[in-house]
């Protein structure tokens, strides 16, 4: 008997292996799946500006990386004795000024280094519903705790939401023709804007993803995180405390269903290696002075020596 619905994920025709080179944006899901190519050693880079929910601030950003659009005094601002940007997370913001300008260009230049670079752009979407600064009537990607009042809500409608989509593909393909973009929509549900409003938005996202797909199928592939954790996993028992957020469980399960549909097979042997290896780093010995732990300790550096004779880059 079958006790689920498993989601159908045609295999990638653009696989991700060690030679790749992964650039991940958006909400937090972004975050997860970011932790699991990190863990297991891949090139990967992961929200450098934080999360960003709305399509809208990713492609900000994106425009200023392929641009090489330097922020300035104008683009920040003083709240709560931080130096903030309406641009970036909050997890960047800092108390002075001129440091918080120089790291936001820093990332700017490493990201336009970056995506010259890459081979696959995976692009997680949170939500459609965006708020707008009433002062200078750009949406923004973080409120920092500003005063409500200072913002409108709104709903991003499914056009809006495919032009962003398509001007971001285009402006990366303007200095690097053979990136590969994933997109998906993140499993998260944003209750606080309403259940119904939650799923209109959700709604809209996977509409222009979609529409955006039928135009450029070899360029621009769906992994369905959203899909999986609501209609085959469908049970509280995998979803955090906050009955919201998806739990580890959830998040390994979408990995395996990612790392089946996205990454070169030929690499999950590799894979494994790299698992057993932070296993063991991770595991604490009773006796560290023992001979026993000694030769453990020498056969785990020969392990890691070979690996990263194969791959350089890789580090533990």
């Amino acid at each position: 008997m079958q006790f689920t619905t498993k989601i159908p994920i045609s295999k990638s025709n653009n696989p991700i292996d060690y030679n790749s080179k992964i650039l991940s944006l958006g909400s937090c899901f972004t975050e997860n799946i970011g932790a699991k190519f990190q863990y297991y050693k891949f090139q990967t880079t992961t929200n450098p500006f934080g999360i960003i929910f709305n399509v809208v601030s990713i492609e900000k950003l994106v425009n200023r990386i392929v641009n090489g659009i330097q922020f300035t005094e104008k683009d920040v601002f003083y709240h709560n004795d931080l130096w903030h940007c309406y641009e970036v997370h909050s997890e960047l913001s800092n108390p002075n000024k001129e440091v918080f300008l120089k790291r936001l260009n820093s990332i700017v230049a490493f990201l336009s280094h970056q995506i010259l670079e890459s081979t696959h752009v995976i692009i997680t979407l949170g939500t459609s519903w965006v708020y707008r600064n009433i002062d200078s009537g750009e949406i923004v990607a973080n409120c920092h705790k500003v005063p409500q009042k200072q913002f409108t809500k709104e709903l991003l409608l499914v056009e809006t939401i495919e032009k962003s989509i398509t001007n971001i593909v285009a402006l990366v393909h303007q200095i690097n023709k053979g990136v590969k973009f994933i997109f998906t929509v993140s499993p998260v549900r944003h209750i606080k804007d309403g259940f119904v409003e939650n799923t209109i938005s959700k709604a809209h996202l996977i509409s222009a993803i979609h529409k955006i797909i039928n135009y450029q199928p070899s360029t621009i592939n769906y992994f369905p995180s959203y899909e999986i954790l609501l209609d085959e996993l469908r049970d509280y028992r995998f979803y955090a405390e906050d009955m919201l957020h998806p739990n580890q469980v959830a998040i390994d399960y979408i990995w395996q269903r990612f790392k089946e549909s996205v990454i070169f097979e030929e690499v999950f042997q590799t894979m494994d290696e790299i698992e057993a290896i932070q296993k063991a780093l991770a595991h604490r010995p009773f006796n560290p002075n023992s001979e026993s732990h000694k030769k453990f300790l020498m056969n785990l550096h020969k392990k890691i020596q070979l690996l990263q004779d194969q791959f350089p880059f890789v580090q533990f």
